[in-house]
């Protein structure tokens, strides 16, 4: 097995519409029922990485359900599913780690701010499962761009929002995917999971 082989892999997951939003006018993803995992990911993960101008929403809406699990969440308006309550008390075993230059307190215990993009480079040579890029939009495009994220999860909802926030409206360069597979979902949501193929990667 190669050097490349055993190193984890940094799992990009998402959800956006069909015209590939992440966010609409109004500053988040409206359509979206619930921000529990639903991409498979949590049973092969034991770390979470996130982008600075993501973090602050995160750990309120997280900080939220965790202390008040039967209230109505402040982006969905509704109480918190099954699927996110669960997801909330993972969060509270699972180290985070914030890519922010600026950022330096947290609400969540086990949290570490990464200052550099070689930060997450060395992160990702570490022994331990594979890491989840929970995002946001700038931070996914600019690990893709440095060629360290392996693979990318995209549930596509079928909704076209028009403006917004376009997931790879800041990639500086085209990138080939393969497509290794894809899950029809409730609702008409579809599952797309994407492997980066290794002439689009560097060892980090």
């Amino acid at each position: 097995m190669t050097e490349d082989a055993e190193m984890r892999k940094i799992i990009a997951a998402m959800k956006v519409s069909l015209d590939g939003k992440t966010e609409g006018t109004e500053g988040h993803a409206g359509w979206v029922e619930a921000w529990s995992e639903d991409y498979g990911l949590t049973p092969r993960i034991d770390a979470c990485l996130l982008g600075g101008g993501m973090w602050p929403g995160y750990e309120q809406y997280w900080s939220g359900i965790q202390d008040k699990p039967d209230t109505p969440a402040w982006i969905t308006g509704e109480p918190p599913t099954p699927a996110e309550r669960e997801w909330a008390e993972f969060i509270t075993r699972t180290p985070h780690y914030v890519l922010s230059r600026t950022l330096t307190t947290s609400m969540l215990p086990g949290t570490t701010f990464l200052r550099d993009v070689s930060d997450v480079a060395a992160l990702k040579q570490r022994p331990g499962k594979d890491i989840y890029l929970v995002g946001g939009a700038r931070v996914v495009v600019a690990l893709l761009d440095a060629g360290l994220v392996d693979e990318l999860r995209l549930i596509t909802y079928p909704l076209v929002v028009g403006g917004g926030t376009p997931l790879f409206a800041s990639t500086a360069r085209p990138h080939r995917m393969e497509l290794s597979s894809v899950e029809q979902l409730p609702a008409g949501k579809v599952l797309l999971t994407y492997t980066v193929p290794a002439e689009g990667r560097t060892a980090a």
